[in-house]
């Protein structure tokens, strides 16, 4: 299956027509909070594990 919509994006992103902090404010406001979360973890984003929970508790 291909992924005509990434694609389309990521190419006017490269071509100066979508600006990439827009594309990543839009992505990140759309997403749940759950969904950020799982992106986050996947990627490997927090680095320190103990300070992103700790963060969470309060």
């Amino acid at each position: 299956m291909t992924r005509q919509a990434t694609d389309k994006i990521l190419e006017m992103v490269e071509e100066g027509v979508l600006d990439k902090d827009t594309v990543i404010m839009s992505c990140l406001k759309y997403m749940s909070e759950d969904d950020v979360a799982d992106m986050a973890h996947s990627n490997e984003f927090f680095i320190n594990e103990e300070e992103y929970d700790e963060e969470d508790e309060e």
